[in-house]
């Protein structure tokens, strides 16, 4: 039998991501086996797998959180929006297909397999299988065929605890509500609570925490402070993108719509030297940025042509004219050369159009796609840096005669343009390697603080343990898994 806890939420962004990584790390320091888990998973915020696969970036940091390697195996069902109506479906960490919403939930029924297959593989694995739910478990139009809330629950027997926000106001009647619309054999998987994101003194809730308690009959497990440090923490989410205002030295971020990975961005942040912009729509590029820096998308081309309608092609020649840096990471790569041609339709509808011409070079999309963990060495500094490739498509050009990295494997990466000032690579992660940064933020007129970007992210995950072991009752988590207090494991 696995021995599993499911953490459902009354909605999207309510924590439930952090939640599973802090448990996930408060288990494991107890001596557990511990293994993250989640079905189905919507995200363009990906990370390549040792496995060579690609999962939720937030299934990898639980991982992390758990002192293991991510698997395929703990996000099976990977879909990343391409457009408002469709998603690729990544499944067991490989992209099989593109479909319409609404084709998908013929779709369902038939992955329902290979999420049970991963979910018993992590099984044999763990003594504890911590499953993160999607979205809300209220969705009750979506629960046919479901695979990522109580259609997994009910199909793996698993027990659930619902999580609910408080700081997004209603959370009684969030939490409350979710056992009024579900169906009464999926309440009966609920066995408690959890309130999340608490501010101010917790005794004013007490009340709030019996009235949910006595309408749901659901045990109240815990009431969470807000936790400041979660900031520190890489974001699921593009809700959860923010900038930093904290240096003189701005690096502006045009935000697009299918933007992708944008933890790349995150070390940048925790620097106090620079100020992180996030230009949203209607806002211009701001003109004394040090460097435009333009993230991964999943649909580079749509992303390009929501670039140019916004004017941003306009500020970035115009920051680049006074001598200003421009950087692109992977599909902001792609976007600097001369053209981008997808011959075989991989992004949508095929087609060749221009680029934004401040890199000799021309990229053609092709089917095969790239994911794998790379290190080397950047040109011509020799600094060393760790990261990874998740991409499709080759670049080519005069400008890729000058390679901005040199990868362990001797293969040269990336693109400089004659003058210095404009550059690209497929690398994600550089930042998070605190020996590039720094190189970059001297490029730029900016001094590193010199703290490590990771050990940072280890110390937020220690927080986060205490924080949840302050707040939640564990113990009682562990009992309803299968398991005795302290990790002591029950028939």
């Amino acid at each position: 039998m696995t021995r599993a806890l499911m953490i459902q939420g009354t909605g999207s962004d309510v924590g439930k991501s952090l939640i599973v990584a802090g448990l996930a790390r408060a288990f494991a320091r107890r001596g557990l086996r511990v293994r993250p888990f989640k079905p189905q998973n919507m995200s363009n915020n990906a990370a390549v797998t040792p496995d060579g696969g690609e999962i939720g970036r937030a299934q990898a940091l639980q991982a992390r959180a758990a002192g293991v390697a991510p698997s395929i195996h703990m996000n099976p069902v990977l879909l990343k929006p391409q457009s408002e109506v469709g998603s690729q479906v990544v499944v067991q960490g490989r992209m099989v297909a593109t479909v319409t919403a609404r084709d998908y939930q013929a779709w369902k029924p038939r992955l329902l397999e290979a999420v049970l297959q991963s979910f018993a593989q992590l099984g044999r694995e763990a003594d504890l299988v911590l499953v993160e739910g999607a979205g809300s478990a209220s969705e009750v139009n979506l629960r046919r065929g479901d695979i990522a809330n109580m259609g997994f629950a009910r199909a793996a027997g698993t027990p659930v605890v619902l999580l609910g926000d408080i700081d997004r106001g209603g959370v009684i009647a969030s939490l409350v509500g979710t056992q009024a619309v579900i169906d009464p054999e999926d309440a009966a998987l609920i066995r408690g609570f959890i309130v999340n994101r608490f501010r101010g003194d917790p005794g004013l809730f007490a009340d709030g925490m019996d009235l949910i308690a006595a309408r749901t009959g659901w045990e109240a497990l815990g009431l969470v402070p807000h936790f400041p440090d979660a900031a520190r923490l890489p974001a699921e989410d593009v809700l959860g993108l923010k900038g930093s205002d904290s240096g003189s030295r701005k690096i502006a971020v045009p935000v697009l719509p299918r933007i992708a990975n944008f933890d790349d961005l995150d070390p940048l942040r925790a620097e106090p030297g620079v100020s992180v912009v996030l230009v949203r729509p209607g806002e211009a590029i701001p003109g004394d940025a040090a460097l435009v820096l333009l993230p991964g998308s999943k649909t580079t081309i749509d992303d390009l042509d929501v670039l140019r309608a916004q004017g941003w092609d306009i500020d970035i020649r115009a920051h680049r004219r006074r001598g200003g840096r421009v950087l692109g990471l992977c599909g902001g790569y792609q976007m600097l050369g001369r053209s981008l041609s997808d011959p075989h339709g991989i992004e949508g509808a095929p087609r060749t159009v221009p680029g934004l011409g401040l890199l000799e070079v021309e990229t053609v999309m092709t089917p095969l796609k790239r994911l794998e963990a790379v290190s080397g060495a950047s040109l011509p500094d020799g600094v060393p840096f760790a990261g990874y490739e998740m991409h499709v498509g080759d670049t080519a050009g005069p400008d890729a005669a000058r390679p901005l990295l040199r990868l362990a494997d001797g293969r040269p990466d990336g693109a400089v343009s004659a003058d210095g000032l404009v550059a690209g690579t497929y690398v994600h992660g550089l930042f998070a390697d605190d020996r590039q940064r720094a190189a970059w933020l001297a490029r730029l007129g900016a001094a590193s603080a010199g703290h490590s970007y990771e050990a940072g992210v280890e110390a937020a995950l220690d927080g986060l343990a205490r924080h949840i072991e302050a707040h939640v009752d564990c113990d009682r988590l562990l009992a309803l898994a299968g398991c005795g207090p302290g990790g002591r494991l029950t028939p």
